[in-house]
């Protein structure tokens, strides 16, 4: 970190959103490029909610033993009306050995605080949550890049298939992969990496069935079941799976990015959808879903044997689909 000096610090950081994740990276990550500087840098955490005007002057004037300062003020949107007031005024003129880092949600409570930090020249670091799905896939190959690695888009979508779409839960999987491999990352790597260290879920299983695999049905419900999958969600995935090949087959063969408005399901669930269509009438289609409605019935309605009711759905999901291709 040659190149960074004492010059180059936003004298307020203005760390905007609710995912706590990027946050706490902005605000480590802010502390560490002080420290590259001046080691023992005098960093202090305040709650904004807790804090008085009588504390800023302290808080805000110089250090009598010189050296510089970062200030954590965390819940910007919860302080006082009089401490928003001190605290943009001093926002006008800065004390440039001092870096205040103001965190705030971003929502309506408190924007008066954070459009008045905007307004005085505040750095804005964007940490809010991450809507969609492809904001996801970038933060999955950002991760990557930053670590300096490389990853394909496909790696992106295998791993938060496999891994969900929480973000530490993410980063940290980012981490391990690489950790543990050359840093050229595609969707093989993923599965390879993932295969028997994901807990499976009712979603394999359905997937499995509805491309007429019974023996990997059968394999992805025992571990399931094994691993204390509740039945009730794998009979819930196994109705969603026939449900969504049923909407996307009746839509037709369209661009996925065209049918998600339509059908109100994202772009990568109709891709998905599509491939596993193939082979599918409407005629095996409605004989599925009678199927998976009395895997349904059976296993919410306190059945002796659920797990009985969800083989016995796998195959007469299977053979549906073999039927209706005759």
């Amino acid at each position: 970190m040659g190149g960074v000096t004492a010059a180059s610090f936003a004298p307020i950081l203005l760390v905007l959103g609710d995912e706590e994740l990027l946050a706490t990276r902005a605000v480590t990550e802010a502390v560490a490029k002080a420290r590259s500087v001046d080691p023992d840098v005098d960093v202090r955490e305040y709650q904004a909610g807790a804090l008085v005007v009588g504390e800023i002057a302290e808080m805000l004037s110089p250090s009598l033993f010189g050296g510089r300062r970062v200030l954590v003020l965390r819940a910007g949107q919860d302080a006082r009306k009089d401490l928003v007031a001190a605290l943009l005024a001093y926002a006008k003129n800065p004390d440039p050995d001092v870096q205040l880092i103001v965190l705030h949600l971003g929502g309506a409570k408190g924007k008066a605080f954070a459009d008045g930090l905007k307004a005085a020249g505040a750095t804005v670091v964007p940490a809010a949550k991450l809507k969609g799905h492809r904001d996801r896939v970038a933060f999955v190959r950002d991760e990557i890049r930053r670590a300096g690695g490389k990853c394909t888009d496909d790696a992106a979508e295998t791993l938060i298939a496999a891994v969900g779409n929480d973000l530490r839960e993410l980063a940290a999987a980012c981490s391990q992969l690489m950790a543990d491999t050359d840093g050229r990352i595609g969707a093989d790597t993923v599965s390879r990496y993932y295969r028997g260290r994901v807990e499976v879920t009712g979603f394999t299983v359905a997937d499995a069935a509805m491309v007429g695999d019974v023996p990997a049905a059968l394999e992805a419900l025992r571990w399931a079941l094994h691993v204390g999958v509740d039945p009730v969600p794998i009979a819930d995935a196994i109705a969603d799976g026939v449900r969504t090949v049923a909407r996307v087959a009746a839509a037709g063969r369209g661009d996925p990015f065209q049918l998600a408005s339509t059908l109100g399901m994202p772009a990568w669930k109709i891709r998905s959808a599509q491939q596993r269509a193939r082979g599918w009438t409407p005629e095996g289609l409605v004989e599925a879903m009678r199927a998976a409605a009395e895997c349904n019935a059976a296993v919410k309605g306190g059945s002796d044997d659920r797990a009985y009711a969800l083989e016995r759905a796998v195959f007469s999901v299977a053979a549906a689909r073999q039927g209706g291709a005759r």
